[in-house]
């Protein structure tokens, strides 16, 4: 990650983490500008080209109470969302576009023996992502605070595999999700080492739509369980490839945010910044014909 590109959003991240403490206060652009150690103009500025949004507008998307407007109004049932096809722009369904292979039982088994993953860094409107990849598919993709970490974490991931530092074009179509409006020529492939009600789970995630939340006791109940919001939660947060799995749209029953493995100050500017350009998309008012 670039040095400006990384400071840009530890100065995002920290204003938002901000807002969420001072919330009910309602904070003014001065403040959190003042907090950052920015002028009023140019928090101004770089706030609305990470967001695409203005400061006031993103801030409504911060609170609580639209955490569950959102969840309220999402699908009663994720089979209903996957057939919701007629959508395009950042509108359209992850399932689409993201297919799900899980590793054989004998890949799994043996660690990834004989695998070789190829990673790179890259930056994100998030942070710098960790992306990994078989030549089956994307078999990681994380947010990262510490690159060393990020190889030893993916490594023990998959002791067995040989994992070495390579760029694949796998990788930059991959990584075009976080560009608004792109859709991908077919679908992405992941390659993902999980036990069959993870990958059922993940499978499942993949039907929210941009912009809308469920929460973890309808996951249970959509996969027929619905004593199982515990394990549905572990599930979810054993998710190894964020984003394109959308982990962070699950959220608790009282429309708090719940865990996320990459920090809830993320999952809370994700959750935003997906629905401020989803309000904002013209592909967010219309329709399926």
């Amino acid at each position: 990650m670039t040095r400006q590109a990384d400071t840009d959003y530890q100065r995002i991240e920290k204003a938002i983490r901000y807002i969420q403490q001072q919330r009910l206060t309602q904070p003014a652009l001065e403040d959190v500008a003042a907090h950052v150690h920015l002028s009023p103009a140019h928090f101004q500025k770089l706030f609305s080209r990470w967001a695409g949004v203005s400061p006031k507008k993103y801030l409504q998307y911060l609170t609580l109470s639209h955490a569950k407007s959102l969840l309220a109004a999402g699908q009663t049932s994720l089979q209903d969302a996957a057939y919701a096809s007629g959508l395009s722009g950042s509108s359209r369904l992850h399932d689409l576009f993201v297919t799900i292979e899980g590793m054989t039982p004998g890949e799994f088994k043996s660690g990834g023996a004989d695998l070789t993953v190829n990673y790179q860094f890259a930056d994100t409107p998030f942070g710098e992502v960790i992306i990994a990849a078989t030549d089956k598919g994307i078999c990681q993709l994380a947010f990262t605070d510490n690159t060393t970490d990020a190889v030893e974490s993916l490594q023990a991931s998959l002791p067995n595999a040989r994992c070495q530092a390579a760029k694949v074009p796998m990788h930059n179509e991959a990584l075009k999700i976080f560009q608004q409006g792109w859709y991908p020529p077919q679908p992405l492939k992941l390659h993902l080492a999980g036990t069959p009600f993870q990958l059922k789970i993940w499978e499942c995630l993949l039907s929210i739509p941009t912009g809308q939340l469920t929460s973890y006791g309808r996951i249970a109940e959509q996969i027929g369980k619905p004593g199982a919001s515990r394990a549905v939660g572990s599930a979810i947060g054993a998710n190894p490839v964020a984003y394109l799995i959308p982990c962070h749209r699950v959220i608790q029953n009282s429309g708090g945010l719940g865990g996320y493995r990459w920090g809830e100050t993320r999952k809370s500017a994700i959750i935003a910044w997906e629905s401020a350009h989803n309000a904002e998309s013209p592909d967010s008012r219309q329709t399926s014909s």
